[in-house]
């Protein structure tokens, strides 16, 4: 591999004991060009493991095999994103706008958490709905997926008025800012906390593009993560 890897490169490969999770690391590095720090990043913050998680076993191998494969809106969104980087001390009070100044002030860390096929096209986008302004907190397009990808983060638990509202955001743009070859958008509520059963009855006959993720300000125990998906390869 030493056309296409640095050394640096290779000797954080060769730290990661399992080989399909050694594999996906490998050919992710090479499709994405990962830098030396990005591969750490994303060895540390076990990308692997968490997007293995969801997965069957058949699922986890071509995941190891082929590297992450983007096709629908299931593929880009994560159920849990993790924003180390923010160095934010989880037992901090902090506000929303904060918390969104520090995802722009760490635009970069932010896209490589993101995925593959994030472009950035701007934060607290203005929209007007009958006289009444509203703004959404990050707005994203997917180059894969040609759509846009809204954001709105909220410090705490998500309440179903911000799934309500995300809603009437994505039916916003899918008729007003969407053009010829657009998909229709991908929206993100992104909180701190997920309540499962609310998000389950809130998003009830929704559109399926719609999703309610969480965020963790800490580097998750890959550890544990890993026994999950040892089980799921057993």
């Amino acid at each position: 591999m030493s056309d296409k890897l640095t050394w640096s490169h290779i000797c954080e490969l060769i730290t990661i004991d399992d080989p399909l999770e050694r594999e996906f690391y490998q050919n992710e590095c090479i499709a994405e060009r990962w830098s030396v720090q990005a591969l750490h990043r994303q060895k540390e913050s076990g990308l692997f493991m968490r997007l293995a998680q969801s997965k069957d076993k058949e699922g986890v191998l071509q995941l190891a095999h082929e590297g992450q494969q983007i096709q629908t809106a299931d593929d880009v969104v994560k159920d849990t994103y993790t924003l180390e980087f923010l160095g934010i001390d989880d037992n901090n009070r902090f506000k929303e706008k904060e918390l969104e100044q520090k995802l722009i002030d760490n635009m970069q860390k932010f896209l490589l958490e993101l995925g593959k096929g994030f472009t950035f096209v701007a934060r607290q986008y203005p929209l007007t709905i009958n006289n009444t302004h509203y703004h959404i907190d990050l707005v994203f397009y997917h180059r894969i997926l040609r759509c846009f990808v809204l954001i709105d983060v909220k410090r705490g638990s998500v309440k179903h008025k911000d799934i309500g509202q995300m809603n009437m955001y994505m039916g916003y743009f899918a008729k007003e800012e969407n053009v010829d070859g657009d998909n229709p958008p991908i929206g993100i509520v992104l909180g701190h906390y997920k309540d499962e059963l609310m998000v389950e009855y809130a998003t009830y006959g929704m559109d399926s593009n719609l999703f309610v993720s969480k965020y963790e300000l800490f580097l998750p125990n890959k550890e544990e993560l890993r026994k999950m998906v040892k089980a799921i390869l057993e």
